[in-house]
């Protein structure tokens, strides 16, 4: 594929079709930037369900830390 792009490349400079060369520049440029665009959707959407686990995770902990300290309370109050 890079192969490709490279001969297109340089049969446009050769030929000495500077607008189409800027055509095609400009196109790979879009290229890259909406790859650079999809990444970071993909890498946010990731953090966001790491984010969710973790709050997911903290909230069990305080669940079961809050039925803990009921059980040992009403321990006491029985004495």
């Amino acid at each position: 594929m890079i192969k490709l792009f490279r001969k297109i490349r340089y049969e446009l400079l050769e030929s000495n079709k500077i607008g189409k060369y800027l055509k095609y520049a400009f196109g790979e440029i879009i290229l890259v930037v909406i790859g650079i665009l999809i990444a970071i959707q993909i890498n946010n959407s990731n953090q966001r369900r790491l984010n969710q686990e973790a709050l997911e995770g903290y909230l069990n902990s305080i669940a079961q830390s809050l039925e803990s300290d009921l059980r040992r309370a009403e321990r006491i109050n029985q004495i």
